[in-house]
C-alpha cells in the first residue's frame, strides 16, 4: 500500500517538477520580452513589460515551491555529507533518521502556518496591489499544499530508510 502510494505521489511530484519547468521557460520569455519591449518602440507608448517584476518574484516562488517535493524524493536538494561519511554508518543512519524527522515536523509547522495565512488573507480579502493586483491567498494557498507534500515524502523517506541498509543515503553528490 505504502509503494503504491508512494508511486502515485512521486508522478504528482514529477508533473509539479515538469509545471516548474514551464513557468521557468515562462519566465525567460517574459523576460525576454521586456527587455526587447524596452529597447524597441514596437508600441507607440509601451516600454517594456510593467507586470515583469510581479511575474518574476511570483514564477521564482512557484517554481521554488513544485520543484522541492520533486527534489527530495531524488535526493537532489542540497545536501552536505562529509560528516555521514566520517561517521561509523549505523550512526550515519540514525543522523539520516534524525535529519527526517526534523524536515518532517518543519514541513508540518510551515504546512501548517501556510494553511492558517491562507485561510485568514482569505477572510481578510487582502490585496497585492503593484502592477497586477491578485489576492494574496491566491498565492499562499501553493504553501500548505507543497510542504504538505514535503511531509509526506519525509514519511516516504523515513519508510525506506527504515527497509535499507543502516547506513547512510548513497543519492545527490557527496563530498567523499
Amino acid at each position: 500500500m505504502m509503494n503504491r502510494w508512494s508511486r502515485v505521489l512521486g508522478q504528482v511530484y514529477e508533473a509539479l517538477a515538469w509545471m516548474a519547468c514551464a513557468m521557468l521557460f515562462a519566465l525567460m520569455l517574459v523576460i525576454c520580452a521586456d527587455v526587447f519591449l524596452r529597447n524597441v518602440p514596437l508600441i507607440p507608448g509601451l516600454r517594456g513589460m510593467p507586470a515583469t517584476n510581479d511575474l518574476s518574484e511570483a514564477f521564482l516562488y512557484l517554481i521554488t515551491l513544485f520543484a522541492g517535493p520533486w527534489l527530495l524524493r531524488l535526493g537532489q536538494h542540497i545536501r552536505v555529507d562529509i560528516f555521514l561519511r566520517a561517521i561509523p554508518p549505523l550512526w550515519a543512519w540514525y543522523c539520516e533518521w534524525a535529519v527526517d524527522v526534523l524536515g518532517l515536523l518543519c514541513s508540518l509547522v510551515i504546512a501548517w502556518y501556510g494553511l492558517t495565512t491562507t485561510w485568514d488573507s482569505l477572510q481578510t480579502g487582502e490585496m497585492f496591489i503593484k502592477a497586477l493586483t491578485t489576492p494574496v491567498w491566491w498565492w499562499l494557498a501553493f504553501l500548505p499544499l507543497t510542504f504538505g507534500l514535503l511531509a509526506v515524502e519525509f514519511l516516504f523517506r523515513m519508510h525506506r530508510l527504515m527497509h535499507g541498509e543502516r547506513a547512510p543515503r548513497e543519492e545527490a553528490v557527496s563530498a567523499a
